[in-house]
């Protein structure tokens, strides 16, 4: 079971990409003549220079990904953002200089977004960031637009991963599929259904949360942080915002939600998205064949996952 892509495929996809992000702005009225990758991981992010824009690609998706899908998550992303902008929260905003809309080209659906320049001299702090993101979700309560609850635990990504990880036992030992396996099925019903999760958690507000970890998505800019990487942005807890980070994150997103008059975390609410997030860490392995660099990033989050109790100690 040797089918994860070689070196080369990956510089292929990379090259593929920086075309297709390059051709894309052309057709869009810019002009690029030095375009480079300036990020390459579950996507190929390009800046199109000289234009102050930057292309991002996604290229590591789940197998059979809709196109309708992506556009409309893409499109959630490129609209949350842009509101955010219009309303002085720092973000990094979509291209003023193109259509907020998602591009298809050469297979890739793209977004575009505004260049910042990254202040390469600052190491992120991410207890700070934690606390930042008290501040992000006071920012975006009172967001229109409609979004699907939970859709950043992506159920059918996690449902797919752990049948598809059923033929690769290189990937994952056959107890710990088990209990993937096992803790899905107790999972699974309250992150498909907002009814099933608002009987299990009576009182738990939900309102727009940016859905991929705030705190690890702050961009370093050399003018100032800003709020980035809206794509999994969706209806949920501001607890999945924090999910596996700890309670030193914890502590500093209660302290700065305490100043801005908003709920703390719920301890409850912690244990159940952190326990979804541990099996969304064992359904990344299903991608490892895309991008083999990801075993190494989960491994140790699948030890730490063999720790806790089951479930996260959840029960329906």
């Amino acid at each position: 079971m040797t089918d994860d892509l070689t070196p080369s495929h990956l510089a292929r996809r990379t090259a593929a990409a920086l075309d297709a992000a390059t051709g894309a702005g052309r057709d869009l009225g810019l002009t690029v003549t030095d375009a480079r990758v300036v990020h390459d991981l579950f996507s190929v992010v390009v800046h199109l220079a000289p234009a102050p824009v930057v292309a991002r690609v996604p290229t590591v998706l789940p197998p059979g990904t809709d196109p309708g899908f992506l556009a409309r998550r893409q499109r959630a992303e490129l609209d949350v953002s842009r509101w955010l902008a219009d309303r002085g929260t720092p973000v990094i905003p979509p291209s003023p200089l193109v259509p907020p809309e998602p591009v298809r080209r050469d297979g890739f659906s793209m977004t575009f977004w505004q260049f910042v320049e990254e202040d390469r001299d600052r190491e992120p702090d991410y207890v700070a960031n934690a606390a930042s993101a008290a501040d992000l979700h006071a920012a975006m309560r009172a967001y229109p637009g409609e979004l699907e609850f939970l859709s950043a635990a992506e159920p059918h990504f996690v449902t797919d991963s752990l049948e598809m990880l059923a033929e690769r036992p290189d990937l994952i030992d056959p107890a710990d599929l088990d209990r993937a396996r096992r803790e899905w099925q107790v999972l699974e019903p309250v992150v498909r259904s907002r009814a099933a999760f608002e009987n299990a958690f009576p009182g738990i507000g939900l309102q727009p949360v940016h859905g991929d970890s705030p705190p690890a998505n702050i961009f370093l800019g050399v003018e100032g942080d800003l709020y980035s990487d809206f794509e999994l942005v969706t209806l949920g807890p501001v607890e999945w915002d924090l999910a596996a980070l700890g309670p030193e994150y914890e502590a500093a997103y209660n302290r700065r939600a305490e100043h801005n008059g908003m709920r703390p975390l719920d301890a409850d609410v912690m244990a159940f998205v952190n326990a979804v997030g541990m099996l969304r860490a064992v359904a990344v392995l299903a991608l490892v064949p895309q991008l083999p660099v990801l075993l190494d990033y989960v491994k140790p989050a699948i030890a730490q996952w063999r720790e806790t109790p089951f479930a996260g100690g959840f029960q329906a």
